[in-house]
C-alpha cells in the first residue's frame, strides 16, 4: 500500500502505518550504522563506550558558565579543522577528536558535502514530547547525562502524533499503550534515526524524545542532512 499523506490522522494512515514493518540494530562496531540504508531499518545504533578523556572534557566544557552551546554548518573540507569553526572547543581536544570522527562518518555514509551540527548543553527536556524528524536522517549522540528516548514502531499509535494529542501529554494521550515500551539510548551511543523525509519512510519515521527527569546537565551532539 502506498503511502497516503493525510494530515487528519484518517484510518487510512493509521492502517498504512500498522501495515509496516520497522527494525532496529545494535552493535558493537561502527559499521553498524551502515544498516540504516535497510528499508525496514529507522534506527541504527553504534553501542560504544566514550573513553575517560572524551568524559573529562565534556564535563568541563558544561562546566565553562560561558558556552551556551554551538550550531553551524560544517563542510566536509573543514572537518579537519574543525577548531576553526568551532573555538570553544580549543581547550578540549579529546571532544574535538571525537566529533571530528562522527562528522567525517556522517559525511562519508551519506555522500554529503555539508551537514548541520549543533552541540548542545541542556538542563531539562529540549522536546519533550514523542515526535518525528521531517529530515532524512539525524545523527544523535549524548555525550553527558541521560540519552534520547524512543518507541519501537509497533508500539506507537501514530494518529496520537503532534495536533493528535489534543495537547495531552504523551502519558495520557493514547500515543503508547504503556511506560514500558519507551527505550532509552544510553550515554555515548552513536544513533543514526531515520526520518519522515528518507524516501520510502513516510508514516515510518523513529519516534523519540528527549527524555523526562529532573533537570541534570546534559550535553547533545547532532548532526543533519544541511
Amino acid at each position: 500500500m502506498n503511502a497516503v499523506a493525510l494530515s487528519d490522522g484518517s484510518a487510512i494512515e493509521r492502517e498504512h502505518s500498522d501495515l509496516l514493518i520497522r527494525r532496529t540494530v545494535f552493535g558493537s562496531a561502527a559499521d553498524c550504522l551502515v544498516d540504516i540504508y535497510q528499508t525496514d531499518v529507522n534506527l541504527a545504533v553504534w553501542q560504544r563506550e566514550l573513553s575517560n578523556s572524551v568524559k573529562k572534557n565534556c564535563l568541563s566544557l558544561l562546566a565553562d558558565r560561558y558556552f551556551t552551546g554551538c550550531r553551524l554548518v560544517l563542510t566536509a573540507d573543514k572537518v579537519d579543522s574543525l577548531d576553526d569553526a568551532m573555538p570553544e572547543l580549543l581547550r578540549y581536544p579529546d571532544l574535538r577528536r571525537d566529533i571530528q570522527l562522527l562528522a567525517d562518518m556522517f559525511l562519508t555514509l551519506f555522500g554529503l558535502e555539508r551537514i548541520g551540527l549543533r552541540l548542545t548543553p541542556l538542563k531539562g527536556s529540549m522536546c519533550p514530547k514523542f515526535h518525528v524528524d521531517r529530515v532524512p536522517c539525524r545523527l544523535i549522540t549524548t555525550y553527558v547525562g541521560r540519552g534520547t528516548e524512543w518507541l519501537p514502531h509497533h508500539e506507537v499509535d501514530r494518529s496520537k502524533l503532534g495536533a493528535g494529542s489534543n495537547g495531552m501529554s504523551d502519558s495520557v494521550s493514547g500515543i503508547i499503550s504503556g511506560e514500558d515500551c519507551i527505550q532509552t539510548l544510553a550515554s555515548g551511543e552513536v544513533a543514526l534515526l531515520k526520518g519522515e523525509m528518507w524516501e520510502g519512510n513516510e508514516g515510518a519515521g523513529l519516534v523519540h524524545r528527549s527524555p523526562l527527569v529532573v533537570p541534570e546537565d546534559r550535553l547533545l551532539l547532532t548532526f543533519d542532512v544541511a
